[in-house]
C-alpha cells in the first residue's frame, strides 16, 4: 500500500467514524421513535460504507472481497430492517412528534377512506 493509499483509508475511517458518531447522537437526541430511526438507519450505514471502503482500500485480496461482500449485505438490509422498525412504531400505534398531512397507511388499512 502506497502513501496516498494509506492517507485515504485514514481519511475514509476518520469520515465513518465522525458520520456515525453524529447518527448515535441523533439517535439519544431526535424526539420520536421514527426520526431516531431514520438517523440510526441513514448515518450508520453511511458510516459502515466508508469503514468497510477503507478496509477494501487498504487491504488486498481476500479480506477485500470480504469487506466488499459485507458492504452489499448491509445495503441490502439495512432498508428492510428501517422498515420493519417504522412499521412496527406505526402498528403498535406510536405518532411522530411532528405532524403530518396524512396518513395513507392508516387509510389504506381503514378501508381508504
Amino acid at each position: 500500500m502506497n502513501e496516498v493509499q494509506a492517507w485515504l483509508a485514514s481519511l475514509l475511517v476518520l469520515s465513518g467514524a465522525v458520520i456515525s458518531l453524529l447518527g448515535a447522537i441523533g439517535v439519544l437526541r431526535l424526539p420520536d421513535s421514527y426520526s431516531r430511526m431514520h438517523a440510526a438507519s441513514k448515518a450508520g450505514v453511511l458510516g459502515a460504507v466508508l469503514l468497510l471502503g477503507a478496509v477494501a482500500l487498504a487491504s488486498s485480496g481476500e479480506l477485500a472481497l470480504e469487506a466488499f461482500l459485507g458492504l452489499l449485505i448491509l445495503l441490502a438490509s439495512a432498508p428492510l430492517a428501517a422498515h420493519a422498525i417504522a412499521r412496527a412504531a406505526h402498528r403498535t400505534g406510536i405518532r411522530p412528534t411532528l405532524g403530518r398531512l396524512s396518513d395513507e397507511l392508516e387509510q389504506r388499512n381503514r378501508g381508504g377512506e
